[in-house]
């Protein structure tokens, strides 16, 4: 029996969390049951409108200094990118490279670049990987990859039939005249674990970033920002014709990329956008899906997603989200619409925010890639 007690012990302290109830609880269904108290506090006094600046110039200085506020210290700049090409593959009208760069004095990376044929400098688009809750590609998701393992090759080749009806969208939008670039965001593809993939580590890591007064989130933005001035540097690329797109998670990136980067000219955003009245409610059945894939502190007590995102007026935008997109409840998309637009058209632009809802779900096929191509053909001046 001596023996056995010490097993038992073990055994009851090996017992699923879910299995120990009490009578009384503060939290119910991933929510604290005063969610709704917490909700109608949210006021976003620095929203554009609801504060006393009446200049936009000025309001966006301040907003946007908020929202870096918010994200803490960034990564230094590099004091050289130090590129180097690993190697190349001809393609159909572009050149694929593979190059390597420093990113910031603390981070050296590896990226895809797609280059036209013919007489640049080229517009560019800063192309954004998505979430997916799949980490072990990132780039290889936007663009074909090449120089790598099988495995990795079998495994973007399928996530395009997931999500992009088969097609790469970085090689589609170098057949159409542009020079791409894609890079990892931290955590996924070549920036990941040594141990390997673990979907659940992602927000162990965030918090012990937060730990050292960083933020795993704000980094992806600040990488984001910082990869579009390294593309300036190229000699093939078009310093004044700039774009960002991106798909989930990567349209949630796109949308601050033009919110916080004077560099970029024109946005595109496809299946990312909502309010946090709808977001995060017991009403739709919804939680915050991405952990802390977007989660910047404090920052929700001065601004929402549409307001954020309405720092790139008067750029010209394009959202599109779907009518059946589980992750995001079609009220929060319209209630999110409707407040950019309200932006927008303050400021006398509102020809240049297009926002659609299309009759499709968490997507962004050869059509929704195609409008895409248009809104950059339109508003980068392809020539």
């Amino acid at each position: 029996m001596n023996r056995i007690a010490p097993l038992v012990v073990a055994c009851l302290l090996c017992m699923p969390v879910f299995a120990q109830k009490r009578a009384n609880h503060e939290f119910y269904k991933d929510f604290p049951v005063y969610v709704d108290m917490l909700q109608a506090q949210l006021t976003y006094p620095m929203a554009w409108g609801n504060g006393k600046i009446r200049n936009f110039d000025k309001w966006k200085r301040q907003a946007r200094a908020k929202v870096f506020e918010c994200m803490m210290t960034p990564p230094p700049q590099p004091r050289s990118y130090d590129m180097r090409v690993l190697g190349e593959e001809r393609r159909d009208g572009y050149t694929a490279r593979k190059i390597e760069f420093n990113l910031s004095e603390f981070y050296r990376v590896r990226a895809y670049v797609l280059i036209p044929d013919g007489d640049g400098p080229f517009p560019a688009v800063n192309l954004l990987h998505d979430h997916g809750a799949h980490l072990f590609i990132g780039k290889e998701k936007m663009i074909r990859p090449f120089m790598e393992d099988s495995v990795v090759i079998k495994d973007a080749d399928e996530w395009q039939y997931k999500v992009y009806g088969g097609q790469y969208m970085g090689d589609y939008l170098a057949r159409r005249g542009y020079l791409v670039f894609s890079a990892d965001a931290p955590m996924w593809g070549e920036r990941g674990r040594a141990e390997g993939v673990d979907r659940n580590k992602y927000d162990i890591i965030a918090g012990n970033m937060m730990m050292y007064g960083r933020d795993l989130s704000a980094f992806m933005t600040y990488y984001d920002i910082a990869s579009t001035e390294f593309l300036v540097t190229l000699p093939e690329v078009d310093k004044e014709r700039i774009g960002c797109a991106g798909c989930s998670m990567g349209a949630y990136r796109a949308w601050m990329l033009s919110a916080l980067s004077d560099r970029i000219k024109v946005g595109a955003a496809v299946c990312w956008m909502v309010t946090t009245d709808v977001q995060m409610t017991w009403k739709y059945g919804r939680k915050e899906n991405g952990g802390f894939a977007n989660c910047i502190p404090a920052l929700r007590q001065y601004l929402d997603y549409p307001h954020i995102a309405s720092l790139a007026c008067p750029k010209p935008m394009l959202f599109i989200n779907g009518s059946h997109d589980k992750l995001f409840p079609l009220p929060g998309v319209e209630k999110a619409f409707g407040e950019m637009r309200k932006v927008w058209k303050s400021q006398k632009v509102e020809s240049n925010l297009v926002a659609e809802i299309w009759d499709m779900g968490h997507e962004c096929g050869p059509k929704v890639q195609e409008r895409v191509a248009r809104f950059f053909d339109e508003n980068l001046s392809l020539k």
